[in-house]
């Protein structure tokens, strides 16, 4: 391989994120880092946000840091109930300390409810304030999971993130 075929694929990483959690009665439903209007939110050691759950496991793998059960443990108290954003936050500093900057992010949400599309703006802007990102560079839209499974019966969300990172010059 010559060195600049391996110094291109040093520089772009791209990372896939996943997350799922069930709904409860008993919680607030927060997506994106958004709370949405529902009457039920998503069961979890922290507020179940799987949208950001999925995109700081994407983040994470495509730094080659260890997941978010990790750097997170949901055995350790202090995480418990924690704001998701907040927990992005902590990811986008431990991914810029190693030299990745953020190109673009990709979130798909699959629930048959809420509606997404209402407040997909919302978060794609929670999203670049976090990452510290042109709007253009986050995508986030819901997809159905046209009545099947666990998601179709109602029974809670999950989320798909992709991730690309470029490292910076050295």
């Amino acid at each position: 391989m010559t060195a600049e075929k391996k110094d291109i694929f040093y520089r772009y990483r791209v990372g896939l994120g996943y997350d799922s959690h069930r709904f409860t009665e008993e919680r607030k439903l927060v997506l994106g880092g958004v709370i949405i209007d529902h009457p039920r939110g998503l069961l979890g050691h922290s507020d179940g946000d799987v949208a950001l759950h999925a995109l700081i496991d994407g983040l994470l793998g495509a730094a080659g840091l260890p997941d978010i059960g990790q750097q997170f443990p949901p055995s350790d108290p202090q995480y418990k109930d924690a704001d998701s954003y907040q927990l992005l936050l902590e990811v986008a500093k431990k991914v810029a300390r190693q030299g990745f900057s953020v190109v673009n992010v990709d979130i798909t949400i699959i629930t048959e409810e809420p509606q997404i599309t209402p407040y997909a703006e919302l978060m794609r802007k929670r999203i670049c304030q976090a990452l510290d990102m042109e709007l253009e560079r986050v995508a986030v839209k819901g997809k159905s999971n046209e009545s099947m499974g666990f998601i179709g019966r109602g029974e809670g969300i999950a989320a798909l993130a992709s991730v690309l990172l470029f490292r910076c010059e050295d």
